[in-house]
């Protein structure tokens, strides 16, 4: 969350980056709670200054052997007077606290400004779509005609917005996994992680998710449990109430969870396929690192998110989102867009972002060094590396045969053990 005393402090100018980020109605109430709340502590100040006097005027009475009982009982009344006072401004600084978790992180100075996705600019672009000489097929057709992918199967045991990958389709998917998971290792640097797939309400709050997006989320009835929409949950929250050795930054995770959305928001959008899932799967890419740093180590773990499409032959661009876009948490944001050609459109298939200190705020993750007289928070930073069942689903459009049928890239060859599927659905 965005620090309170800088917030009160400087709100004109905050508001005006918020322009495209936060209700109105959230930053409205807040400044009327903010003013309240100056009212009452003016007006505390005002009733401890004639309570002095009061108290001033007794001793002085009593020093003299006068009566002081109407000054002793205005004393009381003033008493009343600002303890009453003292709860508004409690109650003001409750609501503001309240507002605070809801109102979204400041944009980055270099994020565009703008209030949707006709704002993002795109600052690169790699690969060329290969040119087919037949009509490519979208994967909610391509992935059952080759027994990869079953939606009927998967809506009687669960419901709408769920696959059943089968055969070569399980093993691609798991393949992903493992590649990714072993370039971010081996090549990038990360310590691989495999956390819990549900964590508690204290862990969403500290990563923003609540209690503002609870409707997009499973709770698991009976408990403080829910099940995390993404693994930035529980790896993020690994460090809460901690302090870290500054000198060791930036500390770099990546995990594999499947993720799990209820997807509210998303009524109507991308219902074909598995391109917006109740439940899939996921590699995160997590880092803390050191204020001064965290805009090098954005553009690192982007470039090490689109690594991956590169090493698969995925063509791809990548959009620096603009502020109405970004999500709750972030400061500034690149998605990466791979291009499917069965829909005929570049579809987001990674979201790397700088949270600055939001989260870090909120989870209270500090860092230190040696020489440091305090300790400081951390600035907090994720992205998919990839998105697991989107990856899928462009290996299988970007690669697929006039025959039906699908090539593997050479990248996971090792992982599937074959070089193709055939219309049959076989791996030869």
């Amino acid at each position: 969350m965005l620090d309170l005393n800088t917030l009160r402090r400087d709100f004109e100018a905050l508001k005006t980056r918020l322009q495209y980020r936060a209700q109105p109605e959230l930053l409205d109430q807040f400044a009327a709670a903010d003013e309240r709340r100056r009212a009452a502590v003016t007006e505390i100040e005002e009733l401890k200054r004639q309570r002095n006097e009061l108290s001033a005027q007794v001793a002085q009475a009593k020093k003299a052997g006068e009566n002081a009982d109407e000054a002793i009982a205005r004393s009381k009344e003033i008493g009343q007077q600002a303890k009453a006072l003292e709860d508004a401004v409690q109650a003001a600084d409750q609501e503001q606290s309240d507002l605070l978790a809801r109102i979204p992180n400041l944009p980055h100075e270099s994020v565009p400004a703008g209030p949707d996705e006709s704002a993002n600019q795109e600052v690169r672009r790699w690969g060329t779509p290969r040119p087919m000489d037949f009509e490519p097929q979208p994967h909610w057709d391509l992935g059952p005609k080759l027994g990869l992918l079953d939606f009927e199967r998967a809506a009687k045991i669960t419901g709408a917005r769920f696959a059943v990958y089968m055969g070569a389709g399980a093993r691609l998917e798991r393949a992903l996994i493992n590649f990714m998971l072993d370039v971010h290792t081996r090549e990038h640097g990360y310590t691989e992680v495999l956390p819990p797939f549900a964590v508690n309400s204290q862990s969403l709050f500290g990563t923003g998710q609540l209690p503002k997006f609870a409707e997009d989320l499973f709770h698991l009835e009976g408990t403080d449990y829910w099940l995390i929409p993404t693994a930035e949950v529980p790896v993020t929250n690994l460090y809460a109430d901690e302090t870290l050795d500054a000198e060791k930054l930036p500390l770099k995770l990546t995990a594999y969870t499947p993720c799990f959305r209820s997807e509210a928001g998303a009524y109507g959008r991308d219902t074909r396929g598995i391109i917006r899932q109740h439940q899939f799967q996921k590699v995160e890419l997590v880092k803390f690192a050191l204020p001064e740093t965290s805009y090098d180590e954005l553009e690192k773990l982007t470039a090490d998110a689109q690594d991956i499409l590169e090493r698969l032959g995925l063509p791809y661009r990548t959009m620096a989102l603009s502020s109405g876009d970004m999500g709750f948490s972030a400061a500034k944001t690149y998605d990466l867009e791979v291009w499917l050609p069965g829909l005929g459109q570049f579809k987001e298939i990674s979201s790397c972002s700088n949270f600055e200190d939001f989260q870090a705020r909120r989870a209270k993750i500090r860092c230190k060094a040696a020489s440091d007289k305090k300790a400081r928070l951390v600035h907090t930073l994720n992205g998919s590396g990839l998105a697991v069942g989107r990856t899928w689903l462009a290996v299988v459009e970007n690669y697929q045969e006039a025959d039906g049928g699908v090539v593997i890239p050479d990248a996971l060859r090792p992982y599937v053990n074959a070089e193709r599927i055939t219309p049959a659905g076989e791996l030869v």
